[in-house]
């Protein structure tokens, strides 16, 4: 008998819900429904899925904000986007991003069972090898530091200091430095390296089920728990938990979390049963903890016991000279991915490197990827870049050179016209998280409501 695949679909619209639901149920697919992110995101967590099929615009949360989440929790879910908002540009940001597909409402009916079918097929055959330990499996990005100024062989020199104490680390700086590839490199070259490295993006989980995802849970212990599920407290083991954007978490959590560190015990939710974890916390976070602690909105307590260690990640503007070998990194991982051999043509590599880069490493990563993308000849021109990448150039003598944050804040300005004022694609262009974007639009003084 063959095996029946499940499909979620997340849709906020009844109708369109019902009818897709119906037609992948005649093709033969399990489906599960959600009309809320929030839903969608439970599900994922006690259910078996194969494939996701999600609307984009959403109340409260966004189809971005749920494969954001998907991302970073099952990677090995192939999400594909159906939406009536859809443009050619969106759809080739999405792609680059790495949805498997994008399709407008509504849809080729015959055209996207085609997909599904191939889309679950494929992601059959990662976890197959995965299971079978195959050296093809998708390695996870970015784990090795690029960069050869001082303050990078600096850091590099903490982190060799740093990887075999057991005493916590946190790492701060910008959305987009690469806080969770110093986490990593801290693990993997440790003694800890065959233990778990376990991450947890804190501001991608609803609070609701936030302590749930770390502290697991007992079968029966609240509506919606068919089975027990441990935590991210237990999966991490003896090797490392990784708890990105720490500053994210509420203060009853911060106060469980505290003495989960002094006690290195934890119950189940559900449970009175203690079981004993020897996990090393590595946090990070892109706020400043410490006028966090003076305003009440993060535990003087906690902050110490995580702030053992502080490692601060410099933004890309402040070390130009590693772009260069960014992009070659970064072109060279694209160009394997694509099946493609492309070069940038003269000038480029003195726009890319002038550039601001308010993203940062991962704003510079999704313009390389996306430039390899629409490269149909063998070298990345200046028309490949996004608009307002292109038109930066290095100042001439004798030219102004204007303040740091009035580029950044035009080209968030920038950003949200050429997305017709959505926000969540327009942080998305940039390559930064939609709190960063919203913090940049109330600096330049543009309406966010």
């Amino acid at each position: 008998m063959q095996e029946q695949h499940t499909v979620l679909i997340v849709d906020d619209e009844v109708n369109a819900l019902k009818v897709l639901s119906a037609i992948l149920h005649d093709a033969g697919y399990r489906v599960l429904e959600s009309l809320s992110v929030d839903k969608a995101i439970a599900l994922l967590s006690r259910e078996k899925i194969d494939a996701i099929i999600t609307d984009l615009r959403m109340p409260v949360r966004d189809g971005y904000y749920f494969f954001d989440y998907v991302a970073d929790h099952r990677p090995d879910i192939p999400v594909m986007f159906l939406t009536a908002y859809g443009t050619v540009e969106s759809a080739v940001e999405a792609m680059s991003n790495g949805a498997y597909y994008y399709f407008i409402k509504p849809p080729d009916f015959t055209k996207l069972k085609s997909t599904l079918a191939q889309a679950v097929e494929e992601s059959r055959r990662k976890r197959d090898l995965n299971a079978a330990g195959a050296s093809a499996a998708t390695p996870q990005p970015f784990v090795r530091i690029v960069g050869q100024t001082p303050v990078m062989r600096s850091l590099c020199s903490t982190i060799n200091s740093l990887k075999d104490s057991r005493s916590s680390v946190l790492i701060q700086g910008e959305t987009g430095t690469g806080k969770e590839v110093i986490a990593r490199n801290l693990h993997f070259r440790s003694s800890r390296s065959d233990k778990p490295f376990v991450a947890v993006n804190c501001a991608a989980i609803p609070r609701e089920l936030l302590e749930s995802e770390l502290f697991g849970y007992e079968k029966g212990a609240f509506t919606g728990a068919a089975a027990t599920r441990i935590g991210r407290f237990e999966e991490a083991g003896c090797g490392s938990l990784f708890l990105d954007e720490i500053g994210e978490l509420e203060l009853t959590l911060q106060s469980k979390l505290l003495r989960v560190l002094q006690e290195r015990e934890i119950e189940r939710l559900g449970s009175n049963r203690k079981i004993k974890v020897d996990f090393r916390l590595l946090s990070s976070t892109n706020r400043d903890l410490r006028a966090e602690v003076q305003s009440g909105r993060f535990r003087e307590d906690l902050f110490y016991r995580i702030n053992v260690v502080q490692i601060d990640v410099p933004p890309l503007r402040d070390r130009p000279d590693d772009i260069p070998l960014l992009v070659t990194e970064f072109l060279n991982d694209y160009c394997l991915r694509e099946n493609k051999s492309v070069v940038l043509a003269d000038g480029v590599m003195d726009i890319l490197v002038a550039y601001s880069w308010p993203g940062n490493i991962r704003q510079l990563s999704n313009v390389i990827e996306r430039a390899v993308v629409l490269t149909e000849g063998k070298s990345i021109s200046v028309a490949h870049l996004p608009p307002d990448i292109r038109s930066r150039r290095k100042e001439q003598p004798g030219e102004t050179i204007r303040p740091l944050r009035e580029m950044e804040l035009e080209a968030v300005s920038q950003a949200l016209q050429e997305c017709c004022g959505n926000k969540s694609e327009a942080a998305k262009k940039l390559g930064i998280s939609r709190k960063t974007f919203y913090k940049r639009l109330k600096q330049a003084g543009i309406e966010t409501a």
